[in-house]
């Protein structure tokens, strides 16, 4: 299975499903809020050609999934967007997206990864852990209402 995903760098070819794949997401667990509409209404602008980076997730020329790096300052990334179809979640997608994810950013010398999550997504805190990423003060204005944890990747560590 491991072989079997393609990481795709994204283009505006794509936009509808990175859109759906986040709406699906979101609408599942928690609600689509305005900061994530207005983000996935407008991947280029406000990820793209801030210094961030979008992929596709395709297995057997289909998309299955996506996520995103906003950049927040000079080696320091957001792991964002992160959303798998839901027929295929439980399938070990994530664990291939976060070694990616993390292969990526060393091999861009990134010092930190950051991702914001919530303590009932128990798969998913227990995915970051997994791959090193440690609890850390959530900031005060946080964007997203259900963020309630934040968690960091010290690539320099």
């Amino acid at each position: 299975m491991a072989n079997s995903l393609s990481f795709i760098p994204y283009s505006s070819a794509y936009a509808e499903a990175f859109k759906a794949l986040n709406v699906e997401w979101l609408s599942h667990y928690f609600e689509v809020e305005p900061y994530d509409e207005k983000v996935l209404s407008n991947p280029k602008e406000e990820i793209l050609e801030a210094g961030g980076f979008i992929f596709m997730v395709e297995k057997k020329q289909q998309t299955i999934g996506t996520f995103a790096f906003i950049k927040k300052a000079e080696g320091l990334f957001e792991f964002s967007k992160m959303a798998v179809t839901p027929h295929l979640r439980g399938q070990g997608i994530g664990n291939q997206i976060m070694q990616f994810a993390i292969q990526f950013a060393e091999q861009h010398h990134w010092n930190k990864l950051i991702l914001y999550s919530n303590t009932s997504l128990e798969n998913s805190i227990y995915l970051y852990r997994k791959y090193g990423f440690q609890e850390v003060p959530i900031d005060p204005g946080i964007l997203y209402a259900r963020g309630n944890i934040k968690m960091e990747l010290d690539l320099k560590a």
